[in-house]
């Protein structure tokens, strides 16, 4: 059984980078055919992709936030971790990881239960 779990800060201030973490247990990150996916969900929306890395370590990124979002890995600890810059408002909400067979939505067959992310001063 694959177990994602998020961690990171609540709270973040304007213009500061937030940088999430996600562990998994159960399954390693560079197995074949896997991506690693994070996903957010702003207040009253629905589901977004942010990025994923594949088990290649290659990675891909949501257009509009491509150039604020870094997503990188530690394999030795078996984690993956976003990092968004420049943060406003607008990115507060809950903050997912999630595998999936595929990147660019916000699907997956294993989900971390997700950690709640508030910018403000």
């Amino acid at each position: 059984q694959v177990q994602l779990q998020e961690s990171g800060p609540g709270l973040v201030k304007p213009s500061q980078t937030l940088s999430l973490t996600c562990t998994v247990s159960g399954g390693s990150i560079t197995t074949n055919g896997y991506y690693w996916n994070w996903i957010r969900q702003p207040p009253g929306k629905g589901l977004e992709w942010m990025g994923a890395i594949a088990s290649s370590g290659d990675t891909y990124y949501r257009s509009p936030l491509k150039s604020r979002t870094s997503i990188s890995r530690d394999t030795s600890k078996n984690q993956f971790t976003l990092q968004l810059s420049s943060v406003t408002p607008e990115d507060t909400g809950v903050y997912y990881c999630a595998r999936d067979t595929d990147w660019g939505a916000p699907t997956g067959d294993y989900w971390g239960q997700g950690t709640q992310v508030t910018v403000s001063s």
